[in-house]
């Protein structure tokens, strides 16, 4: 095990039972894994050197990592299959604010932190991403860790951000604590970072299958600038019938694979159209699925970049997340928290907002670029965000949790195989 990894003992014994704290690896050995290019999946535009949010220079990510017990739910025991994932704008080394903007898709979930920063354009603290019940803990964490890191300012207002792993996870039980939320943020490096089941996005489903978190990038020529953008999504929303990879509706030729229950309890569980779900070993996969449940859920885009824009600039990126996420099949729907934060490292000092220290002049000067240069970044975010998805199923693993529920991998051979059908597949 790696050291940067902090492990705890996953069971005492049969009444006590304590978290294994997975924490992200180090970047010079992050846990391999295929991404979706890997597989041959084709993607406009060309991703920086990593296809990771921390190409974006200074930005840091960081995991923890909840799993713990097995069988049928226990409020407050758990199975536990959650976590926290925390994003630092400029790196632990560095407390300077950074130009903000949020934007929300579908509004059925949480960010907190955003009105001020849809009224002040500043963004003064790291973002955390966790499970829905969880967000307090981890916001109340989030100050404890700046006030240990001396950050200035009196107050603050962190960004903490959820979707619900409430089918796989104890989450009315709170198994995240302050500490969780403590090591994500110390352990946050720059470099290569997990996906798929890490950090906040542990116990999530994606668009029918087991999901979690994805990351890419986007490195523009040097005559459109030179910039990067970066994307980090904490995927749990879609359905399986919509979801698109390479512009093909794979989920509907995919056989098998559908949520399943590893043993049937009582009273039964029920899927999101009320009726009991299938037991695993009695699936067949002779055809593909019909139309299964209704999308729900959520996703959490954070949207990074080098490139010299204005708040207002970069509420019209955030919005552009949408536009990628409908490539991969969403509609943004009706029970689903689709929100978003974008936010540039560019023009460091020109605004702290609240944490401002004293004496600092009155007048900064900044750099912005101009809007008819803007649609470059508009694009890059819209591509990086369609792969960032496809990069949390793809890094996925199969998952059983709470109430023998199961949640399957998209099965890698399948899907290039249909891929390939119909001629959308790069053969290496």
């Amino acid at each position: 095990m790696n050291v940067a990894r902090v492990v705890a003992v996953a069971f005492l014994a049969a009444t006590s039972l304590v978290p294994s704290l997975l924490g992200q690896t180090d970047a010079a050995n992050p846990k391999a894994k295929p991404r979706a290019c890997d597989l041959g999946i084709p993607f406009d535009g060309t991703p920086a050197s990593l296809n990771s949010i921390t190409d974006v220079p200074g930005v840091e990510v960081g995991y923890t990592t909840l799993i713990l017990g097995e069988g049928k739910r226990v409020v407050g025991k758990g199975p536990v299959r959650t976590g926290v994932t925390a994003i630092l704008p400029r790196g632990k080394s560095s407390s300077e604010g950074v130009f903000a903007a949020f934007y929300s898709g579908n509004g059925n979930g949480d960010m907190t932190g955003t009105h001020w920063v849809d009224e002040n354009g500043v963004l003064e603290t790291p973002i955390l991403i966790t499970n829905t019940l969880s967000v307090g803990v981890v916001r109340d964490a989030a100050v404890e860790w700046m006030v240990k890191q001396d950050h200035s300012g009196p107050f603050w207002y962190p960004i903490v951000a959820e979707t619900a792993d409430v089918r796989l996870n104890d989450m009315k039980g709170q198994h995240v604590k302050r500490e969780h939320a403590l090591q994500a943020l110390d352990s946050a490096h720059g470099g290569q970072i997990e996906e798929g089941n890490v950090g906040g996005g542990t116990g999530m489903n994606c668009n029918g299958f087991k999901g979690g978190t994805g990351t890419s990038s986007r490195k523009l020529p040097a005559d459109q600038g030179g910039y990067t953008i970066g994307i980090l999504a904490q995927c749990n929303y879609g359905s399986r019938y919509e979801v698109r990879i390479a512009g093909i509706p794979v989920g509907r030729e995919i056989k098998g694979y559908e949520p399943c229950v590893v043993q049937a309890i009582d009273p039964p569980v029920r899927m999101g159209n009320g009726q009991p779900p299938p037991v695993c070993a009695q699936q067949t996969s002779a055809n593909a699925p019909p139309f299964g449940e209704a999308e729900q859920g959520s996703i959490i885009v954070v949207v990074a970049t080098d490139a010299p824009l204005t708040p207002d600039q970069l509420k019209r990126i955030a919005k552009r997340v949408s536009l990628g996420l409908g490539r991969a099949g969403a509609i943004e729907a009706n029970g689903s928290g689709d929100i978003f934060i974008a936010f540039s490292t560019a023009n460091p000092g020109a605004d702290e907002g609240n944490s401002s220290p004293t004496g600092r002049a009155p007048v900064s000067t900044m750099q912005r670029l101009t809007g008819d240069r803007i649609d470059f970044l508009f694009l890059a975010t819209i591509q990086a965000t369609e792969e960032a998805v496809d990069n949390a199923l793809i890094a996925a693993d199969t998952m059983t949790g709470a109430d023998y529920w199961r949640s399957y991998a998209i099965p890698h051979d399948q899907l290039r195989e249909i891929l390939r059908r119909h001629n959308r597949l790069i053969e290496h």
